[in-house]
């Protein structure tokens, strides 16, 4: 009877020892299961999201590759193209996320969610993290396809996990970009129209075609507020070994994380109602 006794006290205590931090943690682990569940079953979506990076890289790439117009010193610029695509084909990823959440409002699961114990930063930085496992599996895609095109990649193991950080990062702040605009105009019609006139500025206003010294002024400046070209920064300096500010570069990312995992939590109530 002492035993079942203790046995009971240990289980009720349990989740109780976890604390925040080990219950951010649980949430943000069930998220990823579940979108790695949802990549299982549905193979396709890897397919043909690779088809935009994959025209990119093959099209775009090879042709300025040989046409030689954009300076990227001993680099070839198709190998100079490759992490500026993988940011890309992530980028694109992450900025629609909020239509899923807005979907999960719909369907009762988010106001289901909110009345559980779990913070809205957990659940927001679960959102965030399993963003970022749908955009790991898009850029293994992106970078075998870069591979398969002759781009001179590394193979350090310490590198290679430095960008799936970097992918980590970049995707989160997208994704919880996303999250705050669907806070906002709680539409899925108004968040895919906002959607779509981002991306496009975000991806050319970032160094992720051409080198920083190529730009106008202007758009220098834009680049030194895009969260997108610290992270082609980061990534071109891991996979090809070009002079990159790896300490700025993730300090940034992880900056532009925090606080946009903030903003999109204090957001996710209003997005309830």
């Amino acid at each position: 009877m002492s035993v079942q006794h203790a046995g009971s006290h240990v289980v009720s205590v349990e989740p109780l020892r976890r604390g925040p931090i080990g219950l951010m943690a649980s949430r943000i682990g069930t998220m990823c299961l579940v979108e790695l569940q949802k990549l299982r079953h549905d193979r396709t979506e890897l397919i043909t999201r690779a088809i935009q990076p994959a025209l990119w890289l093959v099209i775009f790439g090879e042709t300025f590759n040989r046409l030689r117009v954009i300076p990227t010193g001993d680099v070839p610029y198709l190998d100079y193209l490759a992490p500026g695509i993988l940011a890309q084909s992530a980028l694109f990823v992450a900025i629609f996320y909020g239509i899923q959440i807005i979907w999960e409002r719909d369907a009762g699961v988010l106001a289901k969610l909110l009345v559980t114990p779990t913070p809205r930063v957990a659940i927001v930085s679960g959102k965030a993290f399993a963003a970022g496992v749908r955009a790991l599996a898009q850029a293994l895609v992106v970078l075998v396809l870069a591979a398969l095109l002759g781009v001179s990649m590394t193979a350090n193991p310490l590198r290679l996990l430095g960008v799936v950080v970097a992918v980590l990062l970049g995707s989160a702040f997208f994704c919880c970009l996303s999250i705050t605009i669907a806070g906002l105009v709680l539409s899925r019609d108004r968040l895919m129209g906002i959607g779509q006139a981002i991306t496009m500025p975000l991806f050319f206003g970032s160094n992720a075609l051409y080198p920083v010294e190529l730009m106008p002024g202007w758009l220098q400046a834009v680049n030194r507020v895009n969260p997108l070209g610290y992270e082609v920064d980061a990534l071109r300096g891991l996979l090809l070994g070009l002079p990159a500010n790896l300490l700025l570069d993730f300090g940034v990312l992880v900056v532009a994380a925090v606080a946009m995992i903030c903003i999109a939590s204090a957001l996710l109530a209003r997005l309830a109602r």
